[in-house]
């Protein structure tokens, strides 16, 4: 039976419908917003994993016919998920994996299909919101619903699901998520927006997720099939005292060790202990064991946050971990930071280049060009460990992309600084918050290498432990804190206002007040950092590195673009034999590329050379190319020649051309008219002293000095 809900969402009509397409699916919904349309799709499998955790996966894919278009790659078909495709997938995995039973091992699926796209309605937030209609009207246990909105502010007006249009006019662009009663995650970028005005904009998401939340009841109401039962896994009450007893004092002792390597290895030592002592008696109960171990380290850690405000490396509540930072420590890269924060550590490269290296994008909305980008590397090592070595997977992307959105709002605008730039984060140790760390390594290394952005940008990440009514905001959170707490926040921005925003909520939900309050925590500990960061550099360096290229750029008449380039590319090509690369633009931007600045001189000067157009009263060095009966025709500019009239030549009379000049030689004219039709004259006497007491005879030939 086909069931559909509709509402009026902020002037658009979204329709959300079950029961017409997939119906072999365990929940699907067609959602409509605009004629955006996206398909999500749900299963899971019927027999248990024998994984160890919950296998979730989400995928999104968008479908290049959804925009009418054909992709652009060689084979012409959608390929492997794009690096947008994979952060879209994180944004839907984030917020609905807590709210699966724990005790629900059955590997589960959800999939996203972009099927329409209309170029203004977001289809990867719409995508949200279907998942939780999707899990929420199939069998398998979600504690949902959940909904999604984005929302922007237009002329200080806050607007929900803000279309494409409207966020070219604003000044921030955040994806809430959440349940009835709190937030569940926040992805955002702004433009130096007030603290204050953020918590706002989530306070006014909010609301409209109530809106979404409620749509979905009415659906699954009318829609939903029972739900699948989950069964605790019933543990051995003797096991659980045998361990306890065994691993309980050690491990509150264990937990009070302040370095990570031993207080790893004092754990693990316990672990193995008890695994050993218990073996006989609780054969095959190697994983129960670990995870009643794990509980263990767990509630005791929270309990000594909650009870004694002490944390397991010793600081206070609101310290930040020992910041050191150093500049230049490459000595090629044309511009390198080290930003180390307590155990973690990023290494930044900042990389220039021209309008050839900016980076393709081919999407829904066509391909363009990006001429910033920030790529974040994360090997085992940093964290002390084995495993495969692949290419970047969807925690590398979606960290890399949170930099670049922080470090965004202060890159220089193109006709300032016509450099393409890269950052490279290689984070050498991990102890939680490297994507932040990657933020200060990345504004560090850009003003080592004389980027001129305007102020530093920072990042700081705070964590949470709640229990009942008891709670406590954490600055700096340690990677054990993250992994045992209840939220991990991350907030980017200068001294005047946030560019970046991360948040994912493991539990229900947390009240406005306790946001309000990380957030208030975060921005005290942004601030430190900013300081420490200016004491390192407070401005770029005046001069870029002695290896980064050089930049110059002339904007022509794009009717002179092919004197530039030539039949065939021959014009061009024998500018760039002087060493330099040569861009052009459709919109007539040339930009010259060069390493050696002679080379890029003499480029751009043979350019402006063929583009130029002749002025009166300015003075040329040009070539006799033929000579006539009544003068000679001079080319002043690459392709442009003049007539100098034979009496123009000289300041008394000439009987023959020939007298004065000869095919092929140089000599200085001034040009004295252009007609309507654009002929040039030229004269030479013009340049030249008249003789004293009058002329001389006719046909008398003299050398005489051109002003200078």
């Amino acid at each position: 039976m086909i069931e559909h809900v509709e509402l009026d969402f902020e002037g658009r009509l979204l329709k959300i419908e079950t029961g017409r397409v997939a119906k072999q699916a365990h929940g699907a919904v067609w959602m409509q917003y605009g004629e955006t349309v996206v398909l999500v799709a749900c299963v899971a499998d019927s027999r248990v994993s024998n994984f160890d955790f919950f296998p979730l996966q989400v995928d999104y894919r968008e479908k290049f016919y959804a925009a009418g278009r054909i992709p652009g790659n060689f084979f012409k078909r959608e390929g492997a998920p794009s690096t947008a495709e994979k952060l879209n997938a994180r944004l839907i995995d984030h917020p609905i994996r807590p709210l699966f039973p724990k005790a629900f091992h059955y590997e589960t699926q959800v999939y996203v299909t972009v099927l329409s796209y209309d170029g203004q309605n977001d289809p990867s937030v719409l995508a949200v919101t279907g998942a939780s209609a999707a899990l929420g009207i199939s069998d398998i246990p979600f504690d949902g619903p959940i909904a999604a909105v984005s929302i922007g502010r237009i002329d200080g007006e806050f607007r929900l699901n803000p279309t494409a249009d409207d966020l070219d006019e604003s000044d921030l662009n955040i994806v809430v998520t959440g349940t009835r009663d709190s937030l569940l995650s926040v992805e955002g970028e702004f433009h130096e927006v007030a603290d204050n005005d953020v918590v706002e904009a989530l306070k006014v998401a909010h609301e409209g997720i109530i809106r979404l939340i409620e749509a979905q009841d009415d659906l699954i109401a009318r829609a939903g099939k029972p739900k699948r039962e989950v069964i605790e896994k019933e543990i051995d009450e003797n096991l659980v005292a045998a361990v306890t007893e065994l691993a309980q004092e050690r491990i509150q002792e264990a937990n009070r060790t302040i370095g990570k390597e031993d207080r790893t290895n004092a754990l693990k030592v316990i672990g193995d202990d008890v695994q050993e002592k218990l073996a006989e008696e609780f054969p095959e109960s190697e994983g129960t064991i670990a995870d009643l171990v794990y509980n263990l380290v767990k509630t005791d850690m929270r309990q000594m946050i909650l009870e004694e405000n002490l944390r397991i490396d010793g600081r206070s509540l609101d310290e930040v971990r020992q910041i050191d930072i150093e500049l230049g420590v490459l000595p090629r890269a044309h511009g390198s930071g080290l930003f180390t924060r307590g155990q973690t550590q990023a290494l930044t490269t900042a990389t220039l280049g021209s309008k050839m290296d900016t980076r393709m994008v081919d999407d829904l909305e066509g391909k363009s060009f990006k001429s910033f980008m920030l790529d974040y590397n994360f090997p085992n090592y940093s964290v002390g460990e084995t495993g495969r070595i692949a290419a970047p997977g969807r925690r590398e992307i979606g960290h890399g992309s949170l930099a670049e959105k922080a470090l965004e709002p202060v890159i220089p605008s193109e006709e300032h600084f016509p450099y393409t730039i890269r950052l490279v984060s290689e984070i050498l140790e991990s102890n939680s918050s490297s994507s932040m760390a990657t933020v200060c390594g990345g504004s560090l290394a850009m003003m080592d290498a004389g980027i001129p952005i305007k102020t530093h940008v920072a990042g700081a990440g705070v964590g949470l432990v709640v229990e009942g009514d008891q709670w406590v905001v954490l600055t700096d959170i340690l990677g054990e804190e993250d992994h045992l707490g209840d939220m991990d926040l991350k907030i980017a921005g200068t001294a005047d206002g946030l560019t970046a925003i991360q948040m994912d909520i493991k539990i229900g939900g947390i009240s406005f007040d306790i946001l309000q309050a990380a957030f208030d925590r975060a921005r005290a500990a942004l601030n430190h950092i900013l300081g420490l960061m200016n004491e390192a550099i407070s401005k770029p360096r005046e001069n870029l590195s002695q290896y980064a290229p050089r930049i110059l750029s002339i904007k022509i008449e794009p009717s002179k673009i092919g004197a530039v380039i030539g039949p065939g590319g021959k014009t061009i090509r024998s500018i760039e034999e002087t060493g330099a690369t040569v861009s052009v633009e459709d919109d007539g931007m040339v930009t010259v590329t060069s390493v050696d600045a002679a080379a890029g001189e003499e480029a751009m000067g043979r350019i402006r050379a063929l583009v130029e157009d002749p002025e009166v009263g300015k003075m040329y060095e040009g070539t006799v190319r033929r000579i006539t009966d009544f003068g000679a025709f001079i080319e002043i500019l690459p392709g442009k020649d003049g007539l100098c009239h034979i009496s123009e030549l000289e300041h008394f009379r000439v009987r023959k051309v020939e007298d004065v000049l000869q095919e092929g030689e140089k000599t200085q004219v001034k040009v004295i008219g252009i007609d309507d039709q654009g002929k040039i004259r030229l004269s030479r006497k013009a340049l030249l002293e008249a003789p004293e007491g009058g002329s001389k005879e006719d046909g008398q030939r003299r050398t005489q000095t051109p002003r200078r």
